[in-house]
C-alpha cells in the first residue's frame, strides 16, 4: 500500500449528488422537488416525467452514485487514506439534511464536499451550495464545517476520462466514418443569463466547458494524429420558452451537420458525470432518433463514470485541499489555458435570479 497522504484537517469525504428517483411512485414528488418555486406547470411536469416512466420510473443516477461512492473509498483505502465517504442528494433520498446529521452523529466534524457538477453556474455550483447551508441549518446537534472542493472541469483527472471515452467511440466507427467524423461535445442548456453570470467573473460555465471540449479534442489528436472538428451543442432545455436558453440543440445540430455532408458523428456528454436521465433519454433515445432519421452514424461516448482516472480525482483534490488548509505549498494539477479553479467561490458567484438566499462555501 502506498505511503499515507495526510487529510487533515479532514474527516470525512461527503459526495453531493442531484439525486432521482428510484421507483414510478417517486418521479412525480421527485420533479416537484427540483422544480419548486420556478412555477412549472403540472403538465409540462407530467410530460418530463415520462421520460422517467420510460425507464420503469428509475433514474439511473442513484446506482451511479452508489458505485462511484464504493470506488471512491477502495481508491482512498487503496492510498492509505482511511476517511469516511458520506452521499447525499438535493432532490432525493438520501437527501443531504438526513446524510448530514448521519454524519453529525458520527461526530464528524470538517468535511470536504465533491459536488457531482464540473463547472461554475447557479444550478451547478450555488445551488448545491445553497441546499448544503439548508441542511447543515437544520442540524439540532454540532454542525460539521463543510468546505466543496473546487470545480474539476479541467483536472487532468476528468479529461483523461472523457478523452479514453471518446477515443474507444471512434474505435466502433469504419476507417471511412472516423476520417471525417465530428466530435459533438453535449451539456445541460441553461438559461443565458445564468450562463452570463456564472463564474466571478461572468460566462465561466460556456467557456470552462469549451476549455473541456477542446482539450478532448487535443487529446483525440495526439492519440490519432487526426485534427477532428468540434461543437459545443445542448440538451434537456426547460422553462418558458420566452425565456433564452443556450443554444443550438443537439437535436436541431445534427440536422445542420446531415446538411452539410457530415457522415459520423461522436456525441461527447462532457457536461455529466455519468449516464444519467440526461444521458440516456435526451442522447441515447431522442438525438440517437434524430440521427437514425436522418441517416447519420452516431457513436455516444460514455460519461467519466467509474474511469479510475475520475475516480482518483476526488482523492487527488482532497489532498490538495487539505494542503492548502494547513497552509503548505500547494500543486494545484489543471491542463488548459483556464488554470485551476478558486477554492471558495465569491459572494457575488453564479448569483441566485430569483432571491437571495444564504450558501456555505464562500467568502
Amino acid at each position: 500500500m502506498p505511503a499515507a497522504r495526510s487529510v487533515a484537517p479532514y474527516d470525512a469525504l461527503l459526495l453531493v449528488s442531484f439525486g432521482g428517483p428510484e421507483h414510478a411512485d417517486d418521479v412525480l414528488p421527485f420533479l416537484e422537488n427540483v422544480t419548486r418555486g420556478r412555477g412549472i406547470p403540472p403538465e409540462r411536469l407530467a410530460e418530463v416525467g415520462e421520460h422517467y416512466y420510460a425507464f420503469g420510473g428509475r433514474s439511473p443516477i442513484n446506482d451511479q452514485c452508489r458505485a462511484f461512492r464504493s470506488a471512491v473509498h477502495d481508491d482512498l483505502s487503496a492510498h492509505g487514506v482511511d476517511l469516511p465517504v458520506y452521499w447525499g442528494s438535493r432532490n432525493w433520498d438520501p437527501y443531504l439534511a438526513d446524510t448530514l446529521a448521519v454524519m453529525a452523529g458520527d461526530g464528524v466534524e470538517r468535511v470536504a464536499a465533491f459536488v457531482t457538477s464540473a463547472y461554475s453556474s447557479y444550478s451547478g455550483c450555488r445551488q448545491y451550495r445553497e441546499d448544503l447551508f439548508d441542511a447543515a441549518q437544520g442540524l439540532l446537534a454540532r454542525r460539521p464545517r463543510i468546505d466543496k472542493l473546487r470545480h474539476y472541469f479541467n483536472h487532468p483527472g476528468f479529461v483523461t476520462a472523457n478523452t479514453d471515452a471518446t477515443l474507444a467511440a471512434l474505435e466502433t466507427l469504419s476507417e471511412g466514418e472516423r476520417a471525417g467524423a465530428r466530435l459533438v461535445f453535449v451539456t445541460h442548456s441553461i438559461p443565458v443569463a445564468m450562463a452570463d453570470g456564472s463564474g466571478p467573473g461572468g460566462g465561466a460555465y460556456v467557456s470552462q466547458h469549451r476549455s473541456t471540449a477542446g482539450l478532448v479534442a487535443d487529446g483525440v489528436r495526439a492519440a490519432t494524429g487526426r485534427s477532428l472538428g468540434w461543437d459545443l451543442v445542448y440538451c434537456s432545455r426547460s422553462g418558458s420558452p420566452r425565456t433564452p436558453w443556450l443554444e443550438p440543440d443537439v437535436n436541431d445540430h445534427l440536422e445542420v451537420l446531415h446538411a452539410s455532408g457530415t457522415r459520423a458523428v461522436v456525441v461527447v456528454p462532457v457536461g455529466f458525470v455519468s449516464d444519467h436521465m440526461e444521458v440516456v433519454y435526451d442522447l441515447d433515445t431522442e438525438a440517437a432518433a434524430t440521427a437514425d432519421r436522418l441517416g447519420l452514424t452516431m457513436r455516444r461516448a460514455a460519461s467519466a463514470g467509474l474511469h479510475p482516472a475520475f475516480v482518483a480525482t476526488p482523492r487527488d483534490l482532497l489532498v490538495e485541499r487539505a494542503a492548502a488548509e494547513r497552509g503548505e505549498r500547494v500543486w494545484r494539477p489543471a491542463a488548459g489555458s483556464l488554470g485551476p479553479s478558486w477554492d471558495v467561490c465569491a459572494a457575488a458567484c453564479c448569483p441566485n435570479s430569483r432571491e437571495p438566499r444564504p450558501a456555505l462555501c464562500q467568502a
